[in-house]
């Protein structure tokens, strides 16, 4: 049977990963600069990371949320210490994209409204709600387009304001840092009065942190740069390191009630574990200390060559963006100098997401090459 053909592939075949290199079945090792859209975050099969997972499925792997499960209360309760968001809960699923579907569900539920506002070049998904409030109408089937979603200009503050004071705007969601759209942010002012208008009008704040947390912009989330207080926080991809899991922080003013969200696969014992191992990795090896020293390395350095004409983003979450596509870039890089990127809605942009356990020895790796194919 044929695999139903929607992925453009590079021809390389992973079989084996360790730290931040993978190996194909030539035994060729590439350094994973991209980590697999931002989802490796302690390195390819971390011992820690290997051996809790081993030790759960020996266990227990599976049972549905009918019954106790202390796996998800223990890795909520190191959420809350690590990322600062005291009093918030959380609800698990398994991915991005459910976590803003759910997200967006939840914010209807509580204001009993059904528009959301999002921004130009936002990604948030592939399902249902998720994908309707993705500014990318080639992946926007007719269902999809029947969801009530009013796309706005990033900064354009006065039209925020305009739309959420129709009454009607159950949510707006919004990346703190673009992934797919090209690593673009609004100003500090902007987002910060976006929360402000969301809580004058009965609209929910959505911080869409599915590729910017855990670490990666530098701070456990990305909306801490700022002075932000979100209804509601999606994670998921750098959450389990490559197992399936994700979720969503619900600020306490949201209540509970029994059949509101669920999920059968979400929260269960093996995704816990994996959180878990995540989690106190980051934590004892200072894993947000070494993004921000890392980031300023790579920044350095990009700055000293001439083709590169901005950089984009924070931490371990940046784009070098060129005057000229970079598809051509990516390739030679792959081929020639065995060095994954990756590529965004912004053709120009090279995006730069490595596991945040990176050394500058990989760093400069990277600029060689780079400049080699650039030479």
């Amino acid at each position: 049977m044929p695999l139903f053909n929607v992925y453009p592939l590079y021809d390389v075949t992973p079989v084996k990963a360790k730290g931040v290199y993978v190996y194909d079945e030539n035994k060729t090792e590439y350094l994973d600069l991209y980590g697999g859209h931002a989802v490796i975050s302690i390195g390819h099969a971390h011992p820690k990371y290997v051996d809790a997972i081993t030790k759960q499925v020996s266990k227990i792997g599976f049972y549905s949320n009918a019954v106790q499960n202390p796996l998800q209360k223990k890795l909520a309760d190191k959420i809350e210490l690590l990322s600062g968001c005291k009093d918030y809960e959380l609800f698990l699923c398994n991915s991005g994209a459910e976590a803003n579907e759910n997200a967006l569900k939840l914010a209807s539920f509580k204001t009993n409204k059904s528009r959301v506002v999002a921004f130009k070049n936002g990604f948030h998904g592939r399902t249902s709600a998720a994908v309707a409030a993705t500014d990318n109408k080639t992946i926007i089937a007719p269902i999809n387009a029947q969801q009530k979603v009013t796309i706005l200009d990033l900064n354009d503050i006065d039209s925020v304001k305009k739309e959420l004071e129709k009454g009607d705007v159950c949510a707006v969601i919004v990346e703190l840092i673009q992934g797919v759209g090209g690593l673009d942010q609004a100003t500090k002012d902007f987002f910060e009065q976006v929360d402000v208008l969301c809580k004058a009008n009965n609209t929910l704040f959505i911080a869409d942190e599915v590729q910017s947390g855990y670490g990666r912009s530098g701070k456990f989330f990305a909306y801490q740069h700022y002075n932000l207080t979100p209804d509601i926080i999606s994670i998921a991809k750098g959450m389990g390191n490559g197992f399936p899991i994700g979720g969503i922080l619900i600020h306490p003013n949201i209540e509970a009630k029994f059949g509101m969200l669920g999920t059968t696969f979400g929260g269960n014992h093996l995704a816990c574990a994996a959180g878990l191992a995540v989690l106190k990795v980051i934590e004892k090896e200072k894993l947000i200390d070494n993004v921000n020293e890392m980031s300023s390395y790579l920044i350095k350095i990009a700055k000293t060559i001439s083709q590169i004409k901005k950089i984009k983003g924070r931490g371990l979450m940046l784009g070098l963006e060129f005057d000229f596509e970079v598809g051509d870039l990516r390739k030679k890089l792959i081929y020639d100098h065995h060095i994954f990127t990756g590529g965004s809605s912004n053709k120009k942009l090279l995006r730069i997401l490595p596991p945040l356990n990176i050394k500058k020895n990989h760093i400069d790796e990277f600029f060689e090459a780079l400049i080699d194919v650039l030479d």
